[in-house]
């Protein structure tokens, strides 16, 4: 039977949790900062339901701009507690030496992966983005996370931050575009398609915005992937 390598045998709460951004290396000492002051009957799984209360609470905002520009700050309310809870839980487990490595491994991402898809359908059912373009943004998210979580099981590390990029820097550009089409709207954009597809097409500058972020994650997957498998082929002396 072949020996499992020994990074990818530790426990997981021996695993090394990599979220290193500019923005998250301030955000960690404010995380710290905020458990710190958590009265004691706010326990992980309370934050951890806040968090998935505030992608419901996404979901039902965009949903609720096909009646009325107003709810993007719905939208935006709930990025805000979907930060909060998301990012407090393990923190919040973490301060008071309270973890449940696996159970709580588990849960979690299997809650967020839940919670994406609330957003992305969401946003896909606003007047704002393409349905077809939402979900296929939600397919190249939900492909970022599996790299993540098998690039955890094989070489022993949790890495969340990929090209200077984690999910607060999502949140934060989600946030951002809302601002910016409450105030200026969403202006469409005739695309050129040089006979490769039949007429030209058109995208709004929240479809342009999802597009972007979608090809970025897309080139993170591949290239994370194309590099740890040559890796591991290394590692296994596999020819």
């Amino acid at each position: 039977m072949p020996k499992k390598s020994p990074k990818s045998s530790r426990p997981i709460k021996d695993h090394p949790r990599v979220l290193d951004t500019f923005i998250t290396r301030n955000e960690k000492t404010l995380l710290r900062w905020m458990v710190a002051r958590l009265p004691n009957w706010v326990t992980p799984d309370i934050m951890t339901a806040f968090g998935v209360f505030g992608s419901l609470l996404i979901f039902v905002g965009y949903f609720l701009t096909r009646f009325d520009k107003g709810f993007l700050w719905l939208a935006t309310l709930g990025f805000i507690i979907n930060w909060y809870g998301d990012s407090l839980d393990g923190t919040l487990a973490r301060f008071r030496k309270i973890e449940r490595p696996r159970f709580g491994f588990f849960i979690d991402h299997i809650l967020d992966a839940i919670g994406e898809a609330f957003i992305f359908v969401g946003v896909g059912l606003s007047p704002y983005v393409r349905y077809d373009l939402a979900v296929m943004a939600l397919a190249s998210y939900l492909l970022g996370s599996l790299y993540v979580y098998l690039n955890t099981y094989v070489n022993g590390v949790f890495k969340l931050s990929y090209g200077g990029l984690s999910p607060t820097e999502f949140r934060l550009i989600a946030i951002l575009i809302n601002t910016v089409v409450f105030f200026f709207g969403n202006p469409s954009l005739q695309i050129p398609t040089l006979g490769i597809l039949p007429g030209p097409f058109s995208l709004t500058i929240f479809d342009l915005v999802v597009l972007t972020v979608m090809l970025a994650i897309l080139y993170l997957f591949l290239f994370n992937t194309i590099r740890t498998a040559r890796l591991l082929a290394k590692e296994e002396k596999i020819p």
